[in-house]
Order: structure tokens, then sequence, then C-alpha cells
């Protein structure tokens, strides 16, 4: 089965982008280079397709108590314009999938999901659906996204596409007239930076992205620097820090699952969990070493493999060889001394926080 492309597919390979293949869409993993797309979203702006992401709208008079019952956030009483982040899982307390809630108007809910699990999604958002009154709309194929992401992005977004956004505080949203097109805009972020995301149409998306490439001001970044920014910053990523078998809790995102929120799917595994105490946990590890750790190497401890890592790089904006992996808990402990075998040599490492990057704001 052939790939899907973006609407901003033509762009991509007009600029020379290196295109391959990412959760069923072609998609451009860089342009110049990782390390200097990278760097210019830590220092300035830098600009992602993210069309491939997928939108789903759910209204209806029990919406809110719907989408409760399928997250593992509480979206109870939220404010209009209210972003939330947190999971759909299996009973079993595996993750379905990760994803972002806007509260958009009373009874009125956008879910944004994961590219690569689109069809499962969706279809598992419908089963659920059928015990309640409301109505869920897939839209993915209506809306392009773009994310803007860096430092000077707030004011790039006011001075070149006249958008007001100034005013917005972190994980909120707002709904916009854009040249007679009502948009999207929310400022959440995936890379530890200030940032946009702008929904629109495709004629809506082709023209923003135009317009801030042709500022000079924003550079054009694949989705290479998107996994190396997020990873700095202990964000996860699913099929790596999140999968159908890892829990939140065993990927550290327990603040994100609210236990005493009511019924939801999940939450008795969860629960079951928390009591019985964690048999294994996503840890940071950083190698005392040059060498790079990747997903699916053994972490050891004395020879013995406690675990795997999940996603690993050489850090661009700290220089370091670190890596994220799923442990078994008793070695999870901050500080712990541990090894990554790569192909024959063990590297030895310490157990660190998963945030390898800290953010020095200058305010």
């Amino acid at each position: 089965m052939e790939n899907k492309r973006t609407c901003l597919y033509d762009k991509h390979v007009a600029l020379g982008a290196l295109i391959s293949p990412f959760g069923g869409f072609d998609m451009p993993i860089q342009y110049s280079n990782i390390v200097e797309e990278h760097n210019a979203v830590r220092e300035a702006c830098g600009i992602f397709d993210v069309s491939h992401m997928g939108e789903v709208l759910v209204t209806g008079p029990q919406s809110e108590a719907f989408v409760n019952y399928i997250f593992t956030n509480d979206i109870t009483d939220a404010p209009d314009g209210k972003i939330f982040y947190g999971m759909m899982l299996h009973p079993t307390g595996g993750v379905v999938d990760d994803l972002l809630v806007y509260k958009m108007a009373d009874k009125r809910f956008f879910l944004v999901i994961n590219a690569g699990n689109i069809d499962k999604d969706i279809a598992w958002i419908m089963e659920q659906s059928k015990k309640f009154d409301v109505t869920v709309e897939h839209q993915s194929e209506y809306y392009g996204e773009v994310a803007v992401q860096g430092p000077k992005t707030e004011a790039i977004v006011e001075r070149v596409l006249g958008i007001p956004c100034a005013e917005m505080v972190f994980y909120t949203c707002k709904e916009v007239e854009y040249n007679g097109e009502t948009i999207i805009i929310s400022r959440t972020g995936y890379t530890g930076e200030d940032g946009f995301e702008l929904y629109g149409s495709h004629a809506f998306t082709n023209e923003v992205w135009d317009k801030l490439l042709a500022s000079g001001e924003v550079t054009p970044c694949g989705l290479g620097c998107r996994d190396t920014l997020r990873f700095e910053v202990g964000l996860p990523l699913y099929g790596d820090e999140l999968t159908d078998e890892i829990t939140p809790l065993e990927a550290g995102l327990g603040m994100f699952v609210k236990l005493d929120k009511g019924d939801f799917i999940g939450r008795d595994a969860i629960a079951a969990q928390k009591a019985e105490g964690l048999k294994r946990k996503i840890v940071g590890i950083e190698l005392k070493d040059k060498a790079i750790p990747r997903h699916g190497y053994d972490v050891e401890v004395d020879g013995k493999v406690i675990g795997q890592v999940t996603t690993g790089y050489n850090s661009i904006s700290t220089g370091k060889s670190v890596c994220m992996a799923l442990i078994d808990a008793e070695y999870a402990k901050l500080g712990n001394e541990v090894a990554v075998r790569i192909r024959k040599r063990v590297f030895p490492g310490v157990v660190t926080k998963k945030r390898f990057y800290e953010k020095n704001y200058k305010k």
C-alpha cells in the first residue's frame, strides 16, 4: 500500500528534503541537516509539517462524559480553550495512543492523535462511542497542520501572519478567522520550546508555510530534529516510550492519569498496578562514553539484562550520549550504575532524570 502524502509534500520535495516513510506518510526527515534544524528551534524559530497527525471532533450531549471515559486525564468542567495531555488505554492498562484533547466549547472536543495510529484510534473511538449520545467526526482529511517552534515564534506569528497569540498561555487554544476561514491555533509544543500549532484547510496550511518561509526568519525542520528535540526534554514517543504493553505509570506519566475522577477504560488495571508497585520503569541513562545507544539495545547490570533502550542519541544540545530505557524497577534509582550493550561492547552509564536538557530561559 502506498504511503499518504500531506498537503505540503510538493513543497518539501522542492526544498530538497530527505523524504522517508513515517506513520504511513512520506514525510520530510531533514532539509539541511538535523543539527542545524535542531539548533534553529532551540535558538530562534523552526516550522514543522505535522499535517500527518489525526484530528477527531466529538460533540453531543454526552461528549464530556464520553471523552472522560476514554481518556486518562480529567476534563470535567474545563474552561473553553483548555488543552489536556493524556492517553487512551486498553482495559489492561497498556496505551492505545497518547493524545491532546482540546476543549473548544461546551460539548465540543477536538482530539489530536498520532499519525501511525489514526485508523486504529478511529475504530477504537467509534466502538466506545456506541454507549454514549455523541457524534464522532473524523476530520484528518480536512485539516493540515504546521507547528512553529522556538523562542522567537510568538513575535513571528504575530508579525508575519497577523494572528494574535501573545495573550495565549501554555496549553490553551482558540479559533480565529483568517481570510474567511475559521482556523485553530494552540500553544503546546513537542520540543521543549515555546511554540504554536496552526490547524486549517490545505490552502491555509500552504499559505502559512509559504509566508513564514518567505520571511527569512523561520527554518523548515524535518521529523529528524523533531525526535531529537522531544527526546532531550523527556517527552515520550508512541511506539518507543508508550506502547500497547507499556503503561503510563511505567512511562513516568502518572500525573496525567486521574484515578480519582471516576471510571475510565483501563482505570482498574492502572489502580492495581499502582497498588502492587511497578516492576519496570522508563528511566534516563547517561553513558560515560560517546557511543550512541539505539532503540532495542540491551541494558545490563553485572552481565544480567535488566531492560532495553527505547530512544537514544548523542544529545545535540548537551553533547552527551544519553537514552531512555525501560528497565527493571529495582535498578531505576537515580545514580545507579548500569551498562548498555552496543554490538559486542558494553558501555558504562548512570541512571539520570529523563529530561536531559533544561532550558535556561532569559526573561
